[in-house]
């Protein structure tokens, strides 16, 4: 039976939404693989809206779920229908989208909340011992997801790394290339764009961590 992942965005646009290129190089990496994916979102308003030609806020308004179909070309599903049974592993891209819509971490750092559907989503996958794979600043989450001693990267920035250890997790440095991963947990994560400065880098540590995901199922 081909296996299936669940993959959770947070938007379009790595400044308030999902980082496209991360995104799209997890769904890559596991067509190529021949692994059945699903895309999921949040119903719900973004935190705020970027011009990401500027870098500057906009009055706009924009909703999280409208926003990552366009990355996934309209095959999404809001969170609340994801069954954790369906899927056989779960993958999360960065983006601030992560720090801002699916948490509040951007705002609030280790004093965080995730809400309550991404947060039960996720700690589905953790309780069945199903892999997850964080990307990017998504790791932010795996302490939530997990509870203290969970093992993961954000790559070597320090005042992340120290936000996710007062949260109760144990940060290991890692390079843009690689992957850590926390046997106990099944949990893989990666730097990406923490720390890449071209998409070929962050292309290659995310095709270890779906490549592992997958072997972990």
């Amino acid at each position: 039976m081909a296996k299936k992942v669940a993959v959770i965005l947070s938007g379009c646009g790595f400044l308030d939404g999902a980082e496209i290129h991360e995104s799209i190089l997890t769904l890559l990496n596991l067509d190529l693989l021949n692994v059945n994916y699903q895309c999921f979102a949040v119903d719900i308003e973004q935190t705020d809206v970027i011009n990401h030609l500027t870098g500057e806020a906009t009055p706009e308004k924009r909703n999280v779920l409208v926003e990552s179909a366009r990355i996934a070309r309209g095959n999404i599903k809001d969170i609340s229908q994801l069954a954790t049974s369906e899927f056989d592993a779960l993958i999360l891209p960065g983006g601030y989208g992560v720090a801002k819509n699916l948490s509040n971490f951007a705002a609030k750092g280790a004093a965080m909340d995730v809400p309550e559907s991404v947060l039960r989503a996720c700690q589905s996958f953790a309780t069945n011992s199903k892999p997850i794979g964080l990307i990017c600043i998504a790791p932010a989450l795996a302490s939530k997801i997990y509870g203290d001693s969970v093992i993961c990267t954000i790559g070597n920035d320090e005042q992340t790394a120290a936000a996710l250890e007062e949260m109760g997790a144990q940060h290991q440095s890692c390079a843009v290339s690689d992957i850590v991963v926390d046997e106990k947990h099944r949990l893989v994560t990666t730097p990406a764009y923490m720390l890449a400065n071209r998409i070929s880098e962050a292309a290659e540590g995310i095709t270890k961590l779906v490549k592992q995901v997958i072997a972990l199922i």
